[in-house]
């Protein structure tokens, strides 16, 4: 593990690892792993980072991480559990070369898609019944179910979720300091963040720091932290539709209304009062 400690649990000749994870929050560190995960949100909604790429996910969400991806969720706390059924698994599971079988070219697609991550463009309802009844199945039976959920997930349409594009393999000093940034930015994104701040927290000058974070994530760190930004605005757009949005704007850590309406276009493609009767 090269961005956070992290190991997948795994049962003695376990090929496909089932994991249910239920409690007030998710693992919120940013870290990465070999094996290609597939998770669904049962319940709970929140951020997540993918490869320094910011997303929304919220009860119904499917999204897939692949190998090495650097990611974390981060749930918003409320008065309910969040829930989330993941797999794992990797493409040496079963054997080096099962997936590049002539059986199995019918999901070069998913394995394409998955190296930057993907979520699902819409709800697709084979997937939640795929998923609940990997939970239970018997070996052989889950293995059926499950390239039946590769094949599925093949054929739907795809939101990719990450650019990042340098080498996979961050040393656990990089690692650590990103992971430092990125709980800094998760903490504190509604204050003030300056530059300086940022690079001193991670003993760097600033403009070593614009550097080390543009190479590790294919963005600048402003343009990260405006994506959180907009990411928990449209949550709050989502949740709350009590509020007006100044309101949000300013929960959100913009300075003026008409700056948040700007960014929120820019990476929504459409401004938030938009956004708002979208959901009605």
């Amino acid at each position: 593990m090269k961005v956070y400690a992290f190991k997948v649990p795994k049962k003695p000749g376990e090929n496909i690892i089932v994991q249910c994870d239920k409690g007030p929050t998710f693992f919120d560190k940013l870290h990465q792993h070999e094996e290609i995960q597939l998770s669904l949100i049962i319940n709970g909604h929140g951020k997540l980072i993918v490869g320094g790429n910011v997303h929304s996910f919220k009860d119904g969400d499917f999204f897939v991480i692949g190998s090495g991806l650097p990611h974390l969720f981060k749930s918003t706390v409320d008065y309910t559990d969040s829930f989330m059924i993941s797999i794992f698994f990797t493409r040496a599971s079963f054997g080096d070369s099962f997936f590049e079988r002539r059986e199995m070219e019918g999901l070069k697609s998913f394995f394409k898609y998955a190296e930057s991550g993907f979520k699902l463009s819409r709800n697709e309802n084979m997937i939640p019944q795929l998923m609940e009844s990997i939970v239970s199945a018997d070996y052989f039976s889950r293995f059926i179910l499950f390239l039946q959920l590769l094949k599925t997930l093949s054929e739907c349409r795809k939101h990719k979720l990450s650019n990042f594009t340098q080498s996979k393999e961050i040393s656990d000093d990089h690692g650590e300091r990103l992971r430092s940034v990125f709980d800094f930015v998760m903490q504190n994104f509604d204050q003030k963040i300056t530059l300086e701040k940022v690079s001193e927290l991670v003993h760097m000058t600033p403009n070593a720091f614009c550097r080390f974070f543009k190479q590790r994530t294919n963005k600048t760190f402003f343009n990260f932290l405006i994506e959180v930004r907009v990411e928990h605005g449209s949550q709050l757009l989502y949740n709350n539709k009590d509020l007006s949005v100044l309101e949000v704007a300013h929960l959100s850590g913009f300075n003026s209304i008409s700056n948040f309406n700007r960014k929120f276009r820019e990476i929504k493609g459409v401004n938030p009062s938009r956004f708002v009767q979208s959901l009605s």
